[in-house]
């Protein structure tokens, strides 16, 4: 059976790519999957996978997301209550958390306990935001979303706040940039990355494809 795997478009967030990136990884590991750019709330309920993207700041995201009819009850049906696979890609990831304090304080969907806050090295030459290619250190090893990271493996990122999230056992796994910076959390059906898991070439192919066939 083919499954639906629905990225999320709420004006905000390179949809494109992640349909792109999405698609090849399903047709080169031979997974029945049809991937839907749509913001449309019936579609999400409907979804096997959902996927959210997003960039730019936390608050714009967070009210573009609110402001599509039906679409945050949508989410909250397929993904909290329903158990639905989801995937949240850079400020989509962001917006998992309680709160966002980027040009205020803006509540988010509250899934990931902790607050997204400004990126602040201890090195004060690293610049903001970060911006490049950073090492990865897997967290949680068993995570069926990182299977088969290697050890040194690097993602992309381009971001000048992180979530700091409020249990460790949520980080999955970590870079660093002045301090340690989570690059990817989860609990239960979720997972998200700080790095764009589109562009990051093997590392984040790899979980894109780990994604489409995890079976939480």
């Amino acid at each position: 059976m083919t499954q639906q795997v629905v990225v999320i478009d709420y004006g905000s967030g390179n949809l494109r790519s992640a349909q792109k990136a999405l698609e090849f990884v399903a047709r080169e590991a031979g997974i029945a999957a049809e991937v839907v750019i749509s913001g449309d709330a019936d579609a999400v309920r409907r979804a096997d996978r959902i996927v959210l993207p997003g960039q730019g700041a936390f608050g714009d995201c967070i009210r573009g997301l609110n402001a599509v009819p039906g679409l945050r009850d949508a989410l909250e049906e397929a993904v909290v209550r329903g158990g639905r696979p989801f995937f949240g890609i850079c400020v989509g990831m962001q917006l998992m958390a309680a709160r966002g304090l980027e040009h205020g304080t803006h509540a988010g969907l509250g899934w990931i306990p902790g607050d997204v806050v400004a990126l602040e090295p201890a090195d004060p030459s690293l610049k903001i935001p970060h911006m490049g290619w950073n090492e990865l250190t897997v967290d949680a090893v068993a995570h069926p979303v990182l299977a088969g990271l290697p050890r040194g493996c690097h993602a992309y990122f381009v971001h000048s706040f992180h979530l700091a999230a409020g249990d460790p056992a949520h980080r999955l796994a970590h870079t660093d940039h002045g301090g340690t910076v989570a690059a990817v959390v989860g609990r239960d059906t979720m997972v998200g990355t700080q790095f764009h898991a589109e562009k990051s070439q093997a590392t984040g192919l790899t979980m894109l494809r780990n994604f489409l066939v995890w079976r939480p």
